[in-house]
């Protein structure tokens, strides 16, 4: 087969060397409830247009988030993208360019990754930044992993306002490192109970500001308590935006500060791609994972740039690599570049403001709904809902009245025993019309 060149005989070989018998013998870590059984029941061989109609049909299937009062939000915001930005990263130039290993021939790539760095550090109130992660799950799980290799302690302890995926990621990669990962509850407001799990196993405490329920936390006392406990504080994300308005983890001494960036310059886009923001102080620098670019001079004494600070092993060798991550959500990343450039610092603010009145307007129209109590009092562009009803059969209700009202906290952490809890979002792109109709929808389906 064209694309599957490897003979029966190539195969045999390649197993011989690394000491398996069967292909099979590469998935005994994969759970056998997980491991396909059979072929997909899809047809071998379908034509290009058939195809194409089947999937078209699919789509039909789905709501946009366009079409409807949107109000989803949860590490998966809906900003306005100018279309300048689609414009750009259509260039052939940044569409087609990949890992830019030799500079001489990749001075643009490397340019529009220093310049993102040199934005991020800015957001984030931090020395250094990469360029850049996957998304912000990757590197919030990257970020404790970087904690253990730094303090040489074994324990993560996350706060129960963390995302739970966040969470789930991040447990997944520490445990193949031997890593413990403690989950606090979850809470919607979490700045007590963190600080009293510091102990002197502890290698990071992880929060989230403003976190998963909206809440914006005090990182201060925090991170004086992880830093008296010789831990590390970890400040993680899941909207970039709010920083227009509140101040982030670098500016109440995060040591890491890492999250999600799709909420400038980039699309829901089905939950992907995305582009994960991450910086850390000057002296943890060679910890970093990921890719830097450095600004430097050419022979002539020309200003140029060139990745810096990663051996090869970073990219080859893995298993000698301070990280496994090996390339950048280098378009993910420009359009972050291209979109926060055309904002500008003030910009950026008027955006926050503009998403903090639309979900000031939010919060009082929904609290106006008997059986609705709004459980977040510090927040941003997003606040939890305690409702009278399970929160899931509420959003499928809402759906049904053409309302997306958000997301049932039971489904992002179904053992939270938080089942009437729903956790909605405004953003600038909500108007007056979108939350009377969920205000009028939400007493509707809880009367």
């Amino acid at each position: 087969m064209r694309y599957l060149p490897l003979t029966d005989v190539d195969r045999k070989q390649m197993l011989s060397v690394i000491g398996a018998k069967s292909i099979d013998d590469l998935y005994v870590d994969v759970p056998k409830s997980a491991v396909l059984k059979g072929l997909v029941d899809l047809p071998k061989v379908q034509g290009e247009l058939d195809v194409h109609r089947h999937m078209q049909k699919l789509a039909e299937k789905n709501t946009s988030a366009g079409r409807t009062a949107f109000f989803l939000g949860a590490g998966a915001y809906r900003h306005h993208v100018p279309s300048t930005v689609d414009h750009i990263i259509q260039r052939s130039e940044f569409l087609t360019a990949y890992t830019p290993y030799q500079p001489e021939i990749a001075q643009g790539t490397l340019q529009a990754l220093y310049e993102f760095q040199s934005q991020v550090a800015m957001l984030l109130n931090m020395e250094v930044s990469n360029a850049s992660m996957y998304d912000g799950s990757t590197g919030c799980a990257e970020a404790a992993m970087m904690a253990a290799r730094v303090t040489k302690r074994k324990k993560i302890v996350f706060s129960g306002g963390v995302h739970p995926h966040y969470i789930d990621t991040a447990r997944t990669a520490c445990e193949a490192l031997g890593l413990e990962v403690l989950a606090l509850p979850a809470a919607v407001d979490d700045e007590a109970a963190v600080t009293k799990a510091l102990g002197p196993d502890v290698a990071a405490v992880i929060v989230q500001s403003p976190n998963v329920f909206g809440t914006i936390s005090d990182l201060q006392a925090i991170g004086d308590a992880a830093h008296g406990a010789g831990a590390l504080m970890v400040a993680t994300f899941t909207e970039a935006v709010a920083f227009g308005a509140i101040e982030p983890g670098g500016s109440y001494g995060a040591d890491i500060v890492c999250g999600e960036g799709q909420s400038i310059g980039n699309a829901l886009n089905y939950g992907g791609p995305y582009v994960g923001l991450f910086a850390v102080k000057e002296k943890y620098i060679r910890q970093m994972p990921g890719r830097v670019a450095g600004e430097t001079v050419d022979a002539d004494g020309k200003r140029g740039f060139v990745l810096t600070l990663s051996t090869r092993e970073q990219h080859i060798r893995r298993e000698k690599a301070t990280s496994n991550i090996c390339t950048n959500s280098g378009l993910c990343q420009l359009a972050w570049t291209i979109h926060m450039t055309l904002l500008g610092e003030a910009g950026l603010k008027q955006l926050a403001q503009l998403n903090h009145e639309k979900a000031v307007a939010l919060a009082d129209a929904l609290a106006k709904v008997p059986g609705v109590e709004v459980l977040t009092k510090r927040y941003f562009n997003e606040i939890a809902l305690k409702l009278s009803k399970p929160a899931q059969g509420v959003v499928d209700a809402l759906a049904a009245k053409g309302v997306i009202g958000g997301i049932a906290m039971s489904r992002l952490d179904p053992k939270s025993g938080m089942d009437n809890v729903l956790i909605a979002c405004a953003t600038e792109m909500n108007t007056e019309n979108d939350i009377a109709s969920y205000a009028k929808a939400l007493k509707e389906v809880l009367s």
